[in-house]
């Protein structure tokens, strides 16, 4: 009995990682599925541009792929940022909870896409936990193959932010949101104990599992090449 009692605990915290990790992958999953979707809608996508230069990119799928619990204003999704040597780092997992939404959430299947332009905006996703609006800048983000319809505010702001609800891409405000790490899945995910900026500074390996999301941030990228060229 007692050795059975050793084993089940032995087990036990390895059991739970492994739960913990399908979770995770299935958010990451999501995010890749969620933002080919959006890339491959005609003219209705963020501008190539914007991505191009993106310092970082964040993807929370709305109800049907990740339980976006629209009453409670709260959802998850993840975070790559680009690394020292131009790659994108490994995913990292996030909340984001409370704020205004707008009125496009609050019935139906709602996707949040989040753009950070620039190292001041990637060092809030450092942090325990940040005020969109207070802690960092944040506009909703113009929609279209181009960002001329960018303004000068868009421009300076820190983050840039849609929404996918009922078949509508457009930029929104989250002003009053937090977005802080989900440490418990990142463990999970990654098996060890990792901060928030070995993830997205790239100290921490890609997982095999998460091609499909490289994929498709990678093949807007080189769309966003060849319409420079």
């Amino acid at each position: 009995m007692k050795s059975v009692l050793v084993t089940v605990l032995a087990l036990g915290p390895a059991a739970l990682f492994g739960a913990g990790r399908a979770d995770a992958l299935k958010h990451i999953n999501s995010a890749g599925e969620v933002f080919d979707e959006i890339m491959h809608t005609p003219d209705k996508g963020i501008p190539h541009e914007i991505l191009e230069k993106a310092q970082c990119v964040g993807i929370i799928p709305g109800l049907k792929r990740a339980g976006f619990i629209v009453g409670a204003k709260y959802g998850k999704g993840i975070f790559v940022c680009r690394t020292s040597n131009g790659s994108w780092s490994a995913p990292g997992i996030v909340r984001i909870e409370g704020g205004s939404f707008g009125l496009q959430i609050g019935a139906g299947e709602t996707d949040v896409v989040l753009v950070v332009q620039n190292r001041s905006g990637e060092n809030k996703l450092m942090e325990d936990k940040f005020t969109l609006g207070a802690d960092a800048s944040v506009m909703g983000g113009p929609v279209g193959r181009t960002a001329e319809a960018e303004t000068d505010a868009q421009l300076h702001a820190e983050i840039l932010s849609w929404s996918r609800a009922r078949g509508l891409f457009a930029g929104i405000a989250l002003e009053g949101s937090t977005l802080r790490p989900d440490q418990d899945d990142n463990d999970a995910l990654y098996r060890r104990h990792v901060t928030q900026r070995e993830i997205l500074e790239g100290d921490v390996h890609r997982p095999e599992d998460a091609r499909p999301l490289y994929a498709a941030i990678d093949r807007f990228s080189r769309e966003a090449d060849r319409d420079r060229r």
